[in-house]
């Protein structure tokens, strides 16, 4: 109770939970990771997390950073600890259209600075299906992707500078807004990404581009997944670099989809086995401006060489939007991606990358030595295709750890041989450590943890996530 005190003291009994009142934290969106947070403390501001680091520092507590609660991966739950929620850091400082960029908080809700952005003809272009919750410090602690990767990179590529608290309560004021800076060691780069092992991200500064002034959206259909790969690469070069998505979504997505969301419509007339979301996004206005029919350039380039590929065979089916409706449509076809892997229990879920041309040929080797293991097992997956990242997701002939096992070393052993990574936007948190045991290079674990020893020699920060003892 001392403790619990010391804490109130510092953010006021209102943000200060213990028992039933941290339920709403307790628990992950997958409902796969369930914990007994000691206390649920909600800081205003920086000052009051430097604060809690202290006195959490002091006492020797864990202290476990959480911010829309949206992660797949059990890095944000703890049991008997302090969870760190930075919801009530909400503030948009400043969003400076003449430099594109915003300084924000970390309790920033991702669709808001979507909309403040929007409100001055920008974006901030990083986008996923959680946009709604998902929070700015959980984006950059993750280094989260999303459909946009393609054109406008992750997380970690959108981050100009930060703001962070680390173990002892220091604060590291990182907030530049420079895109060049070679003044030492990238501490930024390090805590991005590093899942609250090094520090608590409190604030940032953000990239925003241009708002594409038209966009033009398709469904296609095409023979094999290779001939994708041939469309990624020739939209891209008449375009002038405009794809912006490239989604995969195979058969048995588009079936699931409709058979779980109602009122939902197939893509195509027929089913195909390849089906992709592509979408291209216009800045210049000479390509967005309608015509006299009132279509804009991008969309008719777009339409235009489809129906070149579509004379040739090399594409079997397209559909182009005609609206937002319809892009809309679409887009929702694809954002409902989540809740069509965890629906159905139990299920073995990763999150892979490959190079983009290996795509098939782990989707072909994957499928073939886990229905071997499991001949029950059913794949099911879904791919940024754009940037080789493949959810990939198993529902297993039953629930016991030593199948569950024996399937992911299968799947990191693909990933190996084809010179992947095993973790490409979620994270590593809970669910990925004896991947990390097994499979990360032993000096790169090595100096991981001597990074963290330095920074956090107590190790109160997010233990038992990331970095595997």
């Amino acid at each position: 109770m001392t403790s619990l005190r010391a804490f109130t003291e510092i953010v006021g009994a209102d943000h200060a939970m213990i028992g039933a009142d941290t339920a709403r934290w307790a628990q992950d969106w997958t409902g796969a990771y369930i914990g007994a947070p000691g206390v649920v403390l909600r800081p205003a501001d920086t000052a009051q997390v430097a604060a809690i680091l202290r006195k959490a520092s002091e006492l020797r507590l864990s202290v476990t950073p959480v911010s829309g609660n949206t992660g797949l991966v059990g890095g944000a739950h703890t049991t008997g600890g302090v969870l760190l929620s930075l919801d009530r850091m909400s503030a948009i400082r400043e969003v400076n259209p003449r430099a594109r960029t915003a300084t924000v908080e970390a309790g920033v809700i991702l669709s808001s600075l979507q909309e403040a952005a929007e409100a001055q003809g920008l974006i901030f272009p990083l986008t996923f299906g959680a946009r709604g919750s998902a929070m700015i410090g959980g984006v950059l602690s993750t280094n989260a992707g999303g459909s946009n990767v393609l054109r406008y990179g992750n997380a970690r590529d959108l981050c100009l500078g930060l703001e962070a608290v680390l173990a002892d309560g220091r604060v590291v004021n990182l907030m530049s807004a420079v895109h060049k800076d070679n003044s030492g060691l990238d501490l930024r780069n390090l805590l991005i990404g590093a899942e609250g092992q090094l520090g608590v991200i409190t604030a940032a500064v953000l990239k925003l581009s241009r708002k594409p002034r038209a966009h033009a959206t398709a469904m296609v259909a095409v023979p094999a997944l290779p001939d994708a790969l041939d469309l990624l690469n020739r939209l891209n070069d008449v375009s002038g670099g405009a794809v912006e998505a490239f989604e995969y979504m195979p058969r048995v997505y588009i079936q699931t989809h409709l058979d779980r969301v109602a009122g939902a419509k197939p893509p195509f007339n027929e089913m195909h086995d390849v089906n992709i979301l592509v979408e291209l996004g216009a800045t210049a206005e000479r390509d967005a401006t309608p015509a006299a029919d009132g279509k804009t350039p991008i969309t008719a380039l777009l339409e235009q060489e489809l129906g070149a590929l579509l004379d040739t065979g090399k594409l079997l089916d397209a559909t182009v939007a005609q609206s937002e409706a319809q892009r809309a449509e679409i887009w929702a076809r694809r954002e409902a991606a989540a809740e069509l892997t965890f629906w159905r229990k139990p299920v073995i879920d990763t999150d892979i990358a490959v190079p983009l041309d290996l795509v098939p040929r782990f989707l072909e080797m994957a499928d073939a030595r886990v229905t071997a293991q499991d001949p029950a097992a059913e794949p099911f997956y879904i791919a940024h295709l754009g940037d080789g990242n493949v959810h990939y997701s198993v529902y297993p002939s039953d629930d016991s750890p030593a199948l569950k096992d024996s399937i992911v070393t299968i799947i990191e052993d693909v990933v190996t041989e084809l010179g992947g990574a095993f973790s490409a936007e979620h994270g590593v948190g809970q669910s990925k450590l004896a991947t990390m045991r097994r499979r990360k290079d032993p000096t790169a674990l090595a100096m991981m943890r001597r990074i963290k020893q330095a920074l956090d020699p107590q190790g109160i920060l997010n233990p038992g996530k990331t970095i595997p003892d």
